[in-house]
């Protein structure tokens, strides 16, 4: 992703993905290979468009879509935690190209700029459309949030239950993962991590 800090900026912040795009015409070839190494044959009538399909899915889960990061000045000298819940949440495990998905807590204790609310939930999406595990999901927001923001403090939890953990394996349906990133006042005053975690539902 591309943009300086929005801090004292004039205008939105454009974010953008760095980097190629898919290859859909290569995608929809690997998944007529893959559906012949499986002993499926893809010219059969009720597989003949699914290599176009799985391609055009993948490539629109993992492009990330661009957005302005607008922000607000924080005339109001408002210093209490900002956080927005429930945000769903959907990537693909690096692993097993398999989904995971849940929801993500969001939260921030502002600086000298407001964010825009929904564009919480445009950087966690950003960063969703990729390969990715959780973890690093987590601290990718969590860090960018940080550098782009300048907040006095930034948390995220995300909970979501993974397909290769489900589908697969030790076939645990429903079991969560849940991660946390904390930076600033948010991990290292106490009270205002304890404040977040509940906000979030996750405090001990």
């Amino acid at each position: 992703m591309t943009g300086g800090p929005a801090t004292g900026l004039a205008g939105p912040l454009r974010v953008v993905r760095d980097g190629s795009g898919v290859d859909v015409p290569a995608a929809e070839r690997a998944v007529a290979a893959l559906l012949r190494a499986l002993g499926r044959d893809p010219a059969a009538p009720h597989l003949a468009e699914t290599p176009r399909r799985v391609a055009e899915a993948y490539a629109e889960l993992l492009t990330g879509r661009p957005f302005a990061l607008t922000t607000f000045p924080n005339d109001g000298g408002y210093d209490e935690m900002v956080v927005a819940t429930g945000i769903p949440v959907a990537s693909l495990c690096e692993h097993h190209l398999l989904p995971f998905t849940g929801v993500a807590s969001v939260g921030h204790l502002p600086g000298e700029r407001i964010l825009g609310l929904s564009k919480l939930a445009r950087v966690l999406d950003h960063f969703a459309r990729d390969l990715q595990v959780q973890e690093r999901l987590t601290q990718q927001v969590a860090d960018w949030l940080r550098d782009h923001l300048a907040p006095r403090g930034v948390g995220v939890v995300i909970a979501a239950e993974h397909q290769c953990t489900s589908l697969r394996g030790i076939r645990a349906a429903a079991s969560r993962t849940v991660t946390s990133a904390l930076h600033g006042l948010l991990r290292e005053d106490v009270r205002s991590r304890q404040e977040f975690l509940a906000l979030t539902g996750t405090a001990a």
